[in-house]
């Protein structure tokens, strides 16, 4: 079965949000990745370099994941727009078929697809005006 987890947006002061977040909660990132950490086929801007482009807190069995926002990228911050609940499939074939049925009727602004982290994501805006976010992370074979 697939989890789901809320990911928060924000506007250049995720970092901020998350070391406070983790005042409250205690705990250790799982993730922490700034823009510049990976070529995500979009130039960063200098000043944008060092935002968060995923942040990954867990508590209690659960993951609180955020980013910041970047226009060059397509996203636009606006308060009360900010959030999605993003779901890890557990499979291939259940991020398809979650995606596919959760967007139907809705508004899809990224196709679930290969990444350039290498696993699937999309992103979408369901029939109710919910945004969504479905992945599924490709394990690593032993060899």
């Amino acid at each position: 079965m697939s989890t789901i987890n809320p990911y928060l947006t924000f506007n250049r002061n995720c970092e901020e949000a998350f070391e406070f977040y983790r005042s409250q909660f205690g705990g250790e990132f799982a993730v922490k990745m700034h823009m510049n950490s990976m070529d995500c086929g979009v130039e960063i801007p200098a000043d944008a370099e060092k935002l968060i482009m995923h942040i990954a807190l867990p508590i209690k069995g659960n993951i609180l994941m955020g980013s910041d926002t970047l226009e060059e990228m397509g996203q636009r911050y606006a308060a009360g727009n900010n959030y999605a609940v993003s779901v890890s499939a557990e499979s291939e074939e259940e991020g398809n078929r979650l995606f596919s049925g959760l967007s139907e009727g809705g508004s899809v602004q990224v196709p679930f697809a290969e990444a350039f982290w290498g696993g699937l994501f999309g992103m979408f805006t369901d029939k109710f005006g919910m945004q969504w976010m479905v992945a599924f992370v490709k394990r690593q074979q032993p060899a």
